[in-house]
């Protein structure tokens, strides 16, 4: 059986590609580290780490088990969380992933209902964009994940539960006043992270042309700005302009292609009592919107 321990090493080893840095994070010596990484060579009979010049990588088998490694370590930290909430909400902690949006809205007035419902209750927060935030709840580093989604994106991976938050209207940007989205064939356009830039693609083929990109960006306040400079047009969804908005720009709804915004979990109903007591204050929260 594999040692949870070394597992813990290879884990960390993996994501600094140090053993030094891993053995700072673990508060292990080097040659610790070193020997643990030898014991789980012999353990598993496979090559995990190669030399190259002064520093390391891992082999194929290396990652592969570096990654089953991430998951099993997450899902037991999880559930060590989970046990520790399990008695009631006066212990315990609840980590949450999601997109700056919804950080900048529906995050704080649910956070601090939770606070006050349950002041004893650890919480963390990470800012990152969707398949990021689900491969953080896949391997158990984080409890919820707040994501969006559009029509055509495509289905989260197994074992992901969504729990329905709002529908969240996109509207074009622009410096003036626009009738139709196919006015704009012929603009300069401005696209944002990779699931809003396929949205922008469907809606402009939906109106018959392609659009020209000339900038990308995922910062929803820079896309603004080179709005309002006259550089290009975009689109943007409501919870960002909620959240920041930038003077000079007219903003025009796309009827019938919101964004969806959910909270995700990982794993059948129902969740742990930290995990689902976070849930309920982003839907009440968002229910506020």
């Amino acid at each position: 059986m594999l040692d949870v321990a070394r597992l813990r090493v290879l884990d960390a080893v993996a994501r600094h590609q140090s053993v030094t840095a891993a053995a700072k994070e673990l508060h292990y010596s080097q040659p610790s580290v070193s020997h643990h990484l030898a014991r789980l060579e012999a353990e598993t009979g496979a090559q995990l780490l190669q030399r190259v010049g002064r520093g390391i990588r891992l082999t194929q088998a290396g990652q592969l088990l570096a990654d089953r490694a991430a998951e099993i370590i997450g899902r037991l930290d999880a559930a060590d969380a989970e046990l520790s909430a399990h008695v009631g909400l006066t212990a315990g902690r609840v980590r949450l992933a999601g997109f700056s949006s919804a950080i900048g809205s529906l995050v704080p007035r649910a956070v601090a209902a939770l606070a006050d419902r349950h002041p004893d209750l650890q919480f963390t927060l990470i800012d990152e964009h969707p398949p990021e935030a689900l491969e953080l709840l896949r391997a158990g580093r984080i409890d919820v994940a707040i994501i969006f989604r559009y029509d055509e994106t495509e289905p989260e991976p197994d074992g992901v539960h969504l729990h329905h938050l709002l529908d969240d209207p996109v509207y074009l940007l622009s410096t003036r006043r626009v009738r139709t989205l196919a006015s704009l064939r012929d603009t300069t356009w401005i696209a944002g992270c990779e699931r809003c830039r396929s949205h922008l693609l469907s809606v402009c083929a939906d109106a018959g042309f392609e659009p020209r990109i000339g900038y990308t960006s995922d910062d929803m306040v820079v896309m603004q700005a080179l709005v309002a400079a006259g550089l290009g047009v975009a689109t943007l969804p409501g919870l960002a302009l909620r959240a920041h908005r930038v003077g000079g720009i007219v903003a025009k709804e796309l009827s019938g292609s919101p964004r969806h915004v959910y909270a995700a979990t990982y794993g059948e109903p129902p969740d742990p009592p930290a995990t689902a007591a976070l849930v309920a204050a982003l839907a009440e929260a968002a229910a506020l919107d």
